[in-house]
């Protein structure tokens, strides 16, 4: 017999009082009925995520990756990318190679690269020793190496050789993402045409709006086709401006993300990010001159955070599983809770605290 799990679930239809029905590792049905007192929201998908619990995904070493997933899975983030900040391309490749496995083996759902293709003006705690113009080289390597693994490709589009960047990542079924960048309206449209499809945690890392100079802010929340990436840790966005994207954007184009750090779970304390050396005080994570390098971020407190807000639980589920699931091309495997698709969710009780997570039909 199935397993049945009661509760208040969180469907992209609304919530149903009931009970969720599994098969094998997918879901069966969602049916209305007697209901526990707890939420069942999908798993968490996190498509921008540098590490957490001590361990970080910016080294390529595969190990820490397997650990930095596995505190993210606590909290219910059942899929994630691994995220690297801007680095030399020798590590780039060699954490295309080493996280490849884990991506075959489902613990990741791809890398991504923040970076090195960005903006010195807007670099934030990216380190600048390892910023330049994208390559065509190195990206076409890359590509054939990660076969398949590599997910998501960060890129100013104000840089010399972006738009081909774009066009080649794009034709390799890697997204395009726009992020840390000075570029003006006009360059962040024309990067959204050549194929961009999301936008890297919106205002920050970008040149703010102007009236007569609207810049990438704008362009992206404008662009029907872009997922807008949000930090929703009260620090990187007040909650006015989160609410402010989801109602003009729409939830279908707003995904929260982490920006997880390293620290994540962690005290407070000095730790490394790409190089630099980050100091972590009351959960904000800083560069010695002031900039916020990163998140202490987690997805269930990144829902806390959108309900806060005043956003409705419904509304968040697909802000932190559908929509981020569809940006990165997984919506026909998962991300919500409907028949058929893969039996990934996250238990929480009345005050949206994790109880316990299953990620393809097993309790972890």
């Amino acid at each position: 017999m199935s397993e049945r799990i009661s509760g208040r679930i969180v469907t992209p239809d609304g919530v149903v009082e009931g009970a969720l029905h599994l098969d094998g590792d997918r879901i069966g049905s969602v049916e209305p009925g007697p209901a526990a007192d707890r939420w069942v929201l999908p798993g968490f998908v996190d498509i921008h995520n540098h590490g957490g619990g001590g361990f970080t995904f910016t080294t390529g070493d595969a190990a820490q990756a397997r650990q930095a997933a596995a505190f993210h899975l606590r909290h219910g983030t059942t899929t994630m990318l691994a995220s690297l900040v801007s680095s030399p391309f020798e590590l780039m490749r060699d954490a295309v190679l080493a996280y490849a496995p884990l991506v075959a083996e489902g613990v990741l759902a791809g890398v991504h690269f923040e970076g090195p293709y960005l903006s010195h003006a807007r670099c934030g705690a990216q380190n600048p020793a390892f910023l330049r113009d994208p390559s065509l080289d190195e990206l076409t390597e890359i590509l054939k190496l990660a076969d398949g693994a590599l997910r998501m490709v960060t890129i100013a589009p104000e840089r010399a050789g972006a738009m081909d960047a774009i066009r080649l990542l794009v034709e390799h079924g890697t997204v395009a993402a726009v992020g840390h960048t000075d570029g003006s309206y006009a360059e962040v449209m024309a990067a959204v045409e050549a194929g961009a499809t999301v936008g890297t945690h919106l205002f920050n890392g970008m040149r703010p709006v102007h009236h007569r100079e609207p810049g990438p802010i704008v362009a992206l929340l404008d662009s029907p086709t872009v997922v807008c990436e949000l930090v929703a840790d009260g620090v990187h966005l007040h909650d006015g401006t989160l609410a402010y994207v989801a109602h003009s954007a729409g939830t279908a184009r707003s995904a929260l993300i982490t920006d997880a750090m390293t620290a994540a779970g962690m005290p407070d304390g000095e730790y490394d990010l790409g190089g630099l050396t980050v100091t972590v005080a009351d959960r904000v994570a800083r560069l010695a001159g002031g900039s916020i390098a990163g998140s202490t971020l987690t997805m269930d407190a990144a829902v806390r955070q959108a309900l806060g807000a005043g956003l409705s639980i419904t509304d968040v589920a697909a802000m932190a599983a559908t929509t981020p699931a569809r940006a990165i091309g997984l919506a026909d495997d998962l991300g919500a809770l409907r028949p058929g698709l893969r039996a990934d969710l996250v238990e929480l009780d009345a005050e949206v605290r994790v109880v316990r997570v299953m990620k393809s039909g097993e309790w972890i």
